[in-house]
């Protein structure tokens, strides 16, 4: 037995000041029932909170996408440093260094996965534009453009207990990208960890004033205090999140609330698959995982694993041998593999749970109290891995309604791919849903009948089982979330996690106007040309509109042959001139390719410079054919601007510069289009790290 923890005493941090109170509920150590911290929200002025947010989210709104993901990936690295300290405190929840990984490690990665995808796929800028140019008049004078701006208000983020790190960082990481401060009320079981991580973000010196703000006791009043710029996350129960989502302030302000609730997820067992395939090992090993890791305490768990009939006795006999490797105890001890539940309470809870679903099940593994490796039977929260039966799941209630967050599954056998969709249905919405086989069929009939009731699907088998993530991992490029029970919410999801904080607005301008509010060139825009190339510009020379239109060039038939040769594609509309005639264009016409191509020629600036390398091409569209004869020539027009971070061991600063395309021939039609990339060189900046010296220049200026 370690010793007794020194009792903490988590603060609130809000109006830019951490708030603490001598008095009030205290929460116990999962293991042993020992006191181990006090919180309390008393004093704490709710409105204040908020209004302090909205008035200094100002700070984090002028910022850009990159100057966002910049912080955030710093943050990650101070936060990484002191990973040890999270993981001292991820023992007294209950939880295995294993299962503290996927909270502490996972949490401070997805902070490293939104700053890389803001980088990588939004602009340097404050707004998003969003969708294609619509065209609303025939002239092409009046046109509208979608932009996504931060909303001006607060995200407040309700937790469950279970991931005190991770439900945090995968909310906060979003909102933070997109521009919107965060207020954080985790649940109290484990309020002390998120505040230790709280602690250090704001220690680190690298957030905006107001950004980040923390509740660790009762929420009192807040909801009542939300404006129509707020917005609300929660994560928890599907009982609690129907009654948060029909406060009546949350209604007559029409405030966005996001729920993600723990559902009833399923893992089927394809019909094809024999007890001899890889495919059959991995359910088994899948199952036993989710019902141990976290203890169970997992939005995702499979609560419901389906086997054929046939192989329900099999599967059975498999689990109890895997589940029988599983030691429960101390979670800081190395021969531990399953810690405990949060609390006694919730031990409690579960077992109550078990009772009911004696109605349509019968337990065929656990039900008993094994030996435990360190931690105290009463006074911790210890429960074994229980699986049940339930013979006839389609006629069942309880299975498909009822839900015993921790180590606990109800096995359910079928007899059709139909039945086991269907009983995947009766979960009414779930999280996420794992489907082991390696039939391809089998596969595309269960994900095609499951996807309705979703938010992700995983099809494992033997040969991507050694790179997957596991049924139960959200991944930030993910949705985390799903339909009905589950709470009809979306978080994560890549970019649309960051969108969800943004306020879309249609801007409706004359092509110039929206050109100069989007930041991007919009064809029909008036352009600017001088008499340097383009190409001979720098990164931060360039500007968007910059224009160049090339001159002219008149396609010959050897053009045509001699571009076949070196191609090899001798496709008859190029060079059969009967065939030609009967085709589509009625004569023979140049390649596609060969247009661009000419048309690269026409507006390259030949001699080095700060052009580097064309980087791709992008929205090719071939308009009208070019004949021999034709003559046609190019506009190049510069259409937006990214600017590329140092890669470690890169010394060269660069951005990508992308061109809008426009082919015309001696009509001034339209004959092709097209945006193409190019890697320009551009002077180092504040954000570059400093160039290191080579040890003869340190001696040389020495």
């Amino acid at each position: 037995m370690t010793n007794a923890p020194e009792i903490l005493r988590p603060a609130s941090y809000v109006y830019g000041q951490w708030h603490s109170h001598p008095e009030g509920q205290t929460l116990y150590d999962a293991i042993y029932g020992r006191p181990v911290a006090v919180i309390s929200s008393e004093g704490i002025d709710f409105a204040q909170a908020l209004a302090y947010g909205r008035e200094k989210g100002a700070e984090l709104r002028k910022m850009t996408f990159h100057a966002r993901a910049r912080a955030l990936k710093a943050l990650g690295n101070y936060l990484m440093e002191r990973k040890e300290e999270y993981y001292t405190l991820n023992l007294l929840t209950g939880a295995t260094r294993r299962d503290g990984w996927v909270d502490i490690e996972g949490g401070i990665g997805t902070m490293f996965s939104y700053s890389s995808m803001a980088r990588r796929e939004l602009p340097d800028e404050r707004f998003l534009p969003e969708g294609k140019v619509e065209m609303l008049s025939k002239g092409g004078t009046f046109m509208a453009r979608h932009l996504l701006v931060p909303r001006e208000g607060v995200a407040v983020q309700i937790n469950a207990y279970n991931f005190p790190v991770w439900g945090m960082l995968e909310k906060f990481a979003p909102a933070f990208i997109a521009g919107m401060p965060t207020l954080v009320k985790p649940a109290p079981q484990t309020a002390y960890l998120t505040e230790r991580v709280v602690r250090d973000m704001i220690a680190s010196g690298l957030l905006p004033e107001g950004s980040l703000q923390l509740v660790t006791g009762d929420p009192g009043d807040l909801l009542d205090h939300l404006l129509e710029q707020d917005m609300v996350a929660f994560t928890g129960s599907a009982a609690t999140a129907q009654k948060l989502k029909v406060h009546p302030n949350i209604v007559n302000r029409s405030i966005p609330f996001n729920a993600e609730a723990d559902s009833l997820n399923a893992a089927v067992l394809g019909l094809s698959v024999k007890p001899e395939d890889p495919e059959f090992t991995l359910f088994v090993k899948e199952v036993a995982r989710e019902m141990t890791g976290k203890a169970g305490q997992k939005c995702t768990a499979i609560r419901r694993p389906l086997v054929p009939r046939h192989l329900v006795d099999p599967v059975i006999e498999a689990l109890k041998k895997e589940l029988s490797k599983v030691t429960l105890g101390d979670p800081a001890r190395d021969d531990v593999r399953m810690g405990a539940l949060v609390s006694v309470d919730q031990r409690e809870r579960v077992r109550e749970t078990l009772e009911k679903f004696r109605a349509d099940s019968e337990v065929v593994i656990g039900g008993q109290e094994g030996d435990l490796l360190g931690g105290d039977r009463e006074k911790g929260a210890f429960l074994n891995p229980t699986l049940l039966l339930c013979r006839d799941p389609l006629n069942a209630k309880t299975p498909h309604e009822l839900e015993a967050f921790g180590p606990v599954a109800t096995l359910m056998p079928y007899d059709t791919l139909e039945d086991a969709i269907k009983l995947t249905k009766m979960g009414r919405g779930s999280l996420a849903a794992s489907v082991m086989t390696h039939d391809r069929a089998e596969a595309t009939e269960l994900v095609l009948g499951m996807a309705s009731s979703h938010g992700r699907i995983l099809v494992l088998n033997r040969e991507d089982a050694k790179e997957s993530t596991g049924h139960g991992s959200p991944l930030p490029q993910l949705l985390h979330g799903g339909p009905g029970r589950a709470g009809g919410g979306a978080e994560l999801g890549g970019i649309a996690g960051v969108k969800h904080h943004m306020n879309k607005v249609a801007v409706q301008a004359d092509p110039t106007t929206l050109m100069a509010i989007t930041k991007e060139y919009i064809p029909g825009a008036a352009v600017r040309e001088d008499t340097l190339h383009p190409f001979r510009k720098n990164f931060d020379e360039i500007q968007i509109g910059d224009s160049l239109l090339t001159h002219r060039r008149t396609v010959t038939e050897a053009d045509i042959v001699n571009f076949a040769g070196l191609t090899g594609d001798h496709f008859y509309a190029h060079l059969d001139e009967i065939g030609a005639k009967e085709g589509i264009f009625g004569k023979r016409v140049a390649h596609g390719y060969f247009v661009i191509s000419a048309a690269a020629g026409q507006f390259v600036w030949a001699a080095p410079g700060p052009v580097l390398a064309n980087y791709g091409l992008e929205n090719l569209r071939f308009v009208e054919p070019v004949g021999i004869g034709d003559t046609i020539r190019t506009r190049l027009t510069c259409k937006r601007k990214i600017r590329k971070d140092l890669r470690p061991g890169e010394t060269r600063p660069t951005g990508v510069v992308e061109w809008h395309s426009e082919v015309t021939n001696q009509h001034d039609q339209l004959v092709a289009t097209y945006d193409i990339m190019t890697l320009v060189e551009r002077p180092r900046d504040e954000f570059d790290p400093p160039v290191e010296r080579q040890p003869e220049e340190q001696t040389a200026q020495a």
